[in-house]
């Protein structure tokens, strides 16, 4: 069944560079959001996700409509407009001021060098930590591709379809709805559970965004890590690309590790401690200059769209 609700239009400013066509581009890229399509109409993104907190499904259309703003139309129900538009915000890491992040380029050439390949891009986040906890559920120990598929049939099954300006998407289940799912073809009975897991913890406020960003980020983790299945990489995962906590050094990506040490030309064995001393001079952007290194890398192998095995 279709949600079909009117729609009430919100301005969002920010400082610093954006460019919502570079978000469209990475999202259709990106095989965790399984949107091949996110990028077909120039100009303009829509999304469906379930609104943190409500935990009712929402569609938004983003429209970029000068240097430092956009439009967000929501498709929800009046209550909820006001968190869905909070939620584009953080997703699009529109609520960090971005005004120093070229300084962080001006300190050192290779990342001023990632931003000017990539002009305007910041972290395009999934659409709440409860999703990101759930996708590291689901992809572990299997092929991204793989675990992406799982994710849509999963969403197509148990989700929601919005009506959004026209276009109808599928909003990924909410927490309750998840908790329906007794079994699944493609996931053997411990990630069930394990999604069950995350689906409670999400209800119950243990993966709201704003508590986790609030957090001291070493705190944060550590409450993380109390999740049933959850380890040091899902961990920090959930906290940047879920929470998107701005100024994190994802210390056990081992892609970003490999394509650290090719850029920089850094041989033999070299410690994360290393490495992240080397991204010390990113600060405060830490999470949003590792993701211009992971981008850079999906441009040359195509390892996480599925050009590459």
């Amino acid at each position: 069944m279709i949600s079909t609700v009117s729609s009430q239009v919100a301005e969002v400013s920010f400082t610093g560079a954006f460019d919502l066509d570079a978000s469209t581009r990475f999202l259709e890229g990106f095989a965790p959001a399984s949107r091949p399509d996110a990028a077909a109409e120039p100009g303009i993104l829509r999304m469906a996700f379930p609104v943190e907190r409500t935990w009712s499904h929402a569609g938004v259309v983003v429209r970029q409509r000068a240097p430092d703003r956009v439009e967000v139309e929501v498709f929800a129900e009046p209550d909820v407009v006001p968190l869905a538009v909070a939620q584009v915000r953080r997703m699009l890491s529109l609520d960090v001021d971005g005004e120093g992040f070229t300084r962080v380029g001006a300190a050192d050439e290779v990342v001023a060098g990632l931003q000017d390949r990539n002009p305007g891009l910041r972290p395009v986040l999934f659409h709440s930590p409860y999703e990101a906890a759930c996708w590291a559920v689901i992809g572990h120990g299997i092929r991204i591709v793989q675990a992406a598929g799982i994710k849509r049939r999963v969403a197509e099954r148990y989700g929601h379809e919005v009506d959004v300006g026209g276009v109808p998407l599928i909003s990924f289940p909410t927490p309750e709805e998840l908790l329906k799912m007794d079994s699944h073809p493609s996931l053997p009975p411990a990630k069930v559970e394990r999604l069950h897991a995350m689906a409670r913890a999400a209800r119950d406020g243990l993966l709201d965004a704003e508590t986790l960003r609030a957090k001291d980020s070493a705190e944060a983790l550590t409450r993380l890590l109390k999740l049933p299945g959850i380890g040091p990489f899902s961990s920090q995962l959930i906290l940047i690309r879920g929470a998107g906590h701005p100024d994190v050094f994802p210390r056990d990506e081992r892609r970003l590790q490999d394509e650290m040490m090719r850029v920089y030309g850094l041989s033999g064995a070299v410690s994360a401690a290393r490495l992240e001393r080397i991204a010390d001079a990113w600060r405060p952007y830490r999470s949003w200059v590792a993701l211009l290194f992971r981008t850079e890398r999906e441009s040359r192998t195509g390892e996480i769209g599925g050009r590459r095995s």
